[in-house]
């Protein structure tokens, strides 16, 4: 890979933190994160019928049923909706998320079908999908049902005909739509539709009749970063409000479960631990078994309930990670073999026929995270293949990409597809992630078109990896007291970065840790100075590092986030090496 490392314009007169501010042109303002500093909601366009659709449902007492998706914004999308819809009035709402390895994504007309029969529902609400959902909403009109969707994923073109035909489409990116948060995550969405339905009925029948809608932020907030979207201005209120209700000891039974099994303090929670601690361990469920296990762990009221709950979802994030562990080994095989290097090709396209469906996303991640391409991993839809349908390529291939700056990759989908129509079954996503079905035998034709329009849009410069960092802090802010205000001055995430720092400094001492001795800890002297600093670098592997090389450390320059390590009962600083090098 790749790394080219360049620093901000920052005005070293300035204390640390207003440097950090000043550097991403934040001000005093813009860092309060108040809810009256939100966007009006009103400007969604499709708002207003949704609304008035559900009014009608609580009031008629219809049944309504929520169809959600199997990762984590689907999940606090799916729980929030259930949840605020019972609480506002509503008697009869179920929900259902398809399970990925018998009904796929979306509100499809088998799950439409299904949900006829098992819940005679008067109204569907999508949630966190929809927007593609073409035959599964000509379904539930045929059927007689009404849907409103509520989604964030991209329409299929810029025009009203490229929109499916719902009764209400809820969605910051549907073409028309005014609201400028275009950014929100698909749990945000149906929040914003649950706070205009709890305002419209509490004009008509009283506001002392409905609860407070604040008290989904934490699901808000935990999907927000979860699901990668950009921190524009809105969103980062949103994780921060959510952020501050968990700390404050307020969150929901659920998450306080997830919090315990995943051994982080509520009062100490940061947004990254929405990422890499409670993330993961919803999305295990629907990577290796069903969300409804991560739903029914949000919507527990009983705390020894949801923590059994959320015991189970900790066993299957340890069986994700074994699966995972054991898929990126064999991926890793397949690139030496074909003897891949940055120089040949500007994608990635792996498979193998005993690869998980549900993991193939974090594979994908992973391997772009190396190679600094984009990334395409495929597994067979169904386990169980017969030889002969191993033969004939007839069976279907799921696939999960991963992109980089610069890489919209469900346009490049979407240009593939124009160009092998016969290919692609179906496919959306994001610029950063999205997912397809092929047939196995188009396999080396899709691989072949992906990379001609990875050609095609990829400049060698966009293959070049650019980290930018905050500079180095200067000797006397290795302490403490920075280290905690860095964690705890705004919620970091997509597009607003945590502060990254870079410096050369002389090792002191090191030693490999864990029980695959994959992980290197460092004692570094800070320049100019007699200090000492602790660092950490996780999954040497993952940085092209051996233990044969270390032998070399004298002098590194690293890329770095300034942390404390709080371990029985004493804290210092340590810097989380996010790039190291021989200087």
């Amino acid at each position: 890979m790749n790394i080219e490392i360049t620093r901000r314009q920052v005005d070293l007169s300035l204390p640390l933190l207003q440097r950090i501010f000043h550097a991403r042109d934040l001000n005093e303002a813009n860092t309060q994160f108040s809810l009256q500093s939100l966007l009006d909601i009103n400007a969604l366009k499709g708002l207003d019928k949704a609304v008035g659709r559900l009014s009608l449902a609580i009031e008629n007492d219809e049944p309504i049923l929520i169809v959600g998706d199997f990762d984590v914004d689907g999940a606090t999308s799916t729980a929030l909706a259930v949840d605020a819809l019972t609480q506002l009035g509503a008697k009869h709402v179920s929900y259902v998320v398809p399970n990925r390895f018998e009904y796929g994504y979306g509100l499809s007309v088998e799950i439409v079908e299904y949900a006829y029969k098992q819940f005679k529902p008067n109204l569907i609400v999508t949630v966190d999908n929809g927007i593609a959902s073409f035959d599964g909403i000509e379904r539930a009109n045929q059927l007689g049902m009404d849907v409103i969707v509520t989604d964030h994923h991209l329409a299929a073109g810029s025009t009203e005909a490229d929109l499916p035909q719902a009764y209400a489409i809820v969605n910051p990116n549907q073409p028309g739509c005014e609201y400028a948060s275009k950014s929100a995550c698909g749990c945000a969405v149906i929040f914003y539709v649950m706070c205009a339905l709890r305002t419209a009925l509490a004009k008509k029948n009283g506001e002392h009749l409905y609860p407070k809608m604040a008290q989904y932020l934490d699901l808000v907030a935990l999907a927000t970063v979860a699901d990668v979207v950009p921190l524009d201005e809105n969103n980062r209120t949103l994780v921060e409000q959510g952020l501050r209700r968990i700390r404050s000891g307020h969150a929901r039974v659920g998450i306080q479960a997830l919090l315990q099994v995943a051994k982080k303090t509520p009062a100490q929670l940061t947004s990254k631990d929405f990422g890499f601690a409670l993330g993961p361990r919803l999305n295990a469920a629907g990577r290796m078994d069903d969300m409804s296990v991560g739903i029914e762990c949000l919507l527990s009221n009983n705390p020894d309930h949801a923590l059994m709950i959320a015991q189970s979802l900790d066993e299957l994030n340890q069986d994700r990670k074994l699966v995972e562990g054991q898929m990126q080994q064999e991926a890793l095989s397949i690139l030496d073999q074909l003897s891949l290097t940055t120089a040949f090709t500007k994608s990635v396209c792996l498979y193998q026929a005993n690869w998980h469906q549900g993991v193939i996303g974090l594979l994908a991640s992973r391997i772009k995270e190396k190679l600094y391409r984009p990334v395409i991993a495929f597994a067979p839809a169904k386990d169980g293949l017969s030889d002969f349908e191993m033969r004939d390529g007839e069976f279907e291939l799921k696939g999960s990409g991963r992109s980089i700056p610069g890489f919209h990759l469900r346009d490049a989908l979407d240009l593939v597809a124009k160009r092998i129509p016969h290919v692609l079954t179906k496919f959306g996503g994001h610029a950063m992630a999205a997912g397809l079905s092929i047939k196995q035998k188009h396999l080396a034709e899709f691989q072949r078109v992906f990379e001609q329009v990875a050609d095609e849009l990829l400049t060698p410069e966009l293959l070049v990896n650019q980290v930018v960092t905050d500079g180095a802090p200067l000797p006397n802010e290795y302490n403490i007291n920075l280290a905690r205000q860095l964690r705890f001055m705004a919620p970091w995430g997509q597009n607003f970065p945590e502060p990254l720092f870079d410096e050369t400094f002389k090792v002191a001492n090191y030693r490999l840790l864990g029980a695959d001795k994959n992980h290197l800890k460092l004692t570094l002297q800070v320049p100019n100075s007699h200090q000492l600093v602790d660092a950490i670098l996780f999954g040497i592997d993952r940085h092209g590092i051996s233990a044969a090389s270390l032998s070399q450390l004298q002098n590194v320059h690293i890329v770095f986030e300034m942390d404390v390590n709080e371990f029985r009962g004493e804290s210092n600083v340590q810097l989380i090496v996010r790039h190291l090098q021989l200087a």
